[in-house]
């Protein structure tokens, strides 16, 4: 699958957003953290802001629900115009509902696991999803080292997919940068989430093409 780059807002301007948004326009999708102070420890920003920002700028929203209930509050950003919305295994109830209304609300509906959370016990609802999200950071803040310990994961992932007909999405979020990014594209991912290193350089265009090269030189 092609690669795809996702800049988040997390390490963005938060009092410009609209213009941050505007300084990637080559980026595939923009990365929107939504953090509620429960079920990570810092709290970002909501509904309101996804709305806003839906109207500043044509790059599609990749909504992550870093949030204690998914399952309430997912469809409503599918419905403010979201392109993609993530929910997080370890805290949907009901994640098979969930997904299937963010789909039926005209998004991609995408499926999140921490660090620590094993791949192989959701592999039944890769029917239900079209992008898995492996963190490769603890979840809850930006600029962290990427963990390593993810690489397999993010094969075994890849392999899962395959056998499932290879459709489904497989992203990264979390210290994705120029020195980690050939060995994440590598592993099998082909979604890749960067805040630090797009945001905190000083033209986050050309970061965005660096990157994208980069891991083009992996999957060819």
């Amino acid at each position: 699958m092609a690669v795809q780059i996702s800049p988040s807002i997390l390490s963005a301007d938060f009092a410009r957003l609209a213009d941050e948004a505007a300084a990637v326009p080559n980026a595939d999708w923009l990365h929107v953290d939504v953090m509620d102070y429960h079920f990570v420890p810092n709290l970002t920003l909501g509904l309101p802001v996804v709305e806003s920002l839906r109207k500043a700028t044509s790059l599609p929203l990749d909504c992550h629900l870093m949030i204690e209930d998914p399952d309430r509050w997912a469809p409503a950003y599918a419905e403010a115009g979201a392109g993609s919305v993530t929910i997080h295994a370890e805290a949907a109830k009901a994640p098979v509902r969930t997904l299937r209304q963010i789909r039926s609300l005209g998004a991609r509906a995408a499926l999140a696991l921490n660090p620590g959370t094993a791949v192989e016990p959701y592999e039944g609802l890769f029917g239900e999803i079209d992008m898995l999200l492996l963190m490769t950071v603890e979840p809850g803040f930006g600029g962290q080292e990427f963990l390593d310990m993810v690489l397999p994961k993010i094969r075994t992932a890849r392999s899962l997919v395959e056998r499932h007909g290879g459709q489904i999405w497989i992203q990264v979020d979390g210290g994705v940068t120029t020195e980690t990014i050939e060995r994440v594209a590598e592993a099998g991912a082909d979604v890749f989430v960067a805040g630090s290193a797009v945001y905190g350089a000083s033209d986050p265009s050309a970061a965005v093409d660096a990157l994208r090269a980069q891991a083009e030189t992996v999957t060819g």
